[in-house]
């Protein structure tokens, strides 16, 4: 479990083809001071497993359904990622719950300095449009971010400077891909409510909704 808050921005210094998948070197510094093999990583918002640890980074495997759903399938050498480790039980949750479990992929569609901040408006399937609300919680590329407005087929954020700088957000550019993970509870919400609308047979109705508590 994750809580979107960027500590380190890495770059990728090896990628190698392995069965099914790649094998990636990542180079970082800051969040090595405790990392050990087996400890959960998330890259660009796609919780990794540590491999191996060296002395400028850690290596991680992504295969199978990880590539296909997340960015790692187009990763470059050199490419800039965004890195957090897991969160421990007794630290703040400074952004929100992410676990690392990418959903799906965003594309840009504007990029626009506002005064001090940045807007960002982002192309999202409806499928996972569907999770999301106004002011509600996203990960992008694994950054905590509130949807400051949504419509039919996008979302726009307002990226402030502090996030702007200490993320590689800024080595992006329009028609770039990004991970996107929704917020966890509106899928569990959503099941919730499946299975509550069957059991009443009648369908689900704002009355039926209070019933539930929601």
């Amino acid at each position: 479990m994750f809580t979107g808050i960027i500590e380190e921005v890495g770059y990728i210094k090896k990628i190698e083809s392995i069965a099914g998948g790649k094998r990636l070197l990542v180079n970082a510094q800051s969040i090595l001071d405790d990392l050990k093999v087996d400890d959960s990583v998330a890259v660009n918002g796609v919780c990794l497993t540590a491999t191996k640890i060296t002395g400028q980074g850690f290596w991680v495997d992504a295969v199978g359904e990880t590539l296909q759903k997340t960015t790692l399938d187009k990763v470059r050498l050199n490419q800039k990622v965004n890195l957090e480790r897991a969160v421990r039980l007794q630290d703040r949750l400074g952004g929100h719950l992410v676990q690392g479990h990418v959903n799906g992929k965003g594309q840009i569609k504007r990029i626009e300095k506002l005064g001090e901040n940045y807007a960002l408006d982002v192309l999202i399937d409806q499928d996972l449009l569907k999770y999301m609300i106004q002011e509600g919680s996203v990960a992008l590329n694994g950054i905590s971010l509130t949807i400051a407005r949504l419509s039919a087929g996008d979302i726009g954020i307002n990226i402030i400077p502090h996030t702007w700088a200490n993320t590689c957000l800024r080595d992006l550019s329009v028609g770039d891909y990004l991970n996107v993970e929704v917020d966890v509870i509106a899928k569990y919400v959503e099941k919730l409510l499946n299975i509550k609308s069957k059991e009443t047979r009648g369908g689900l109705t704002m009355d039926r909704i209070k019933e539930l508590g929601f």
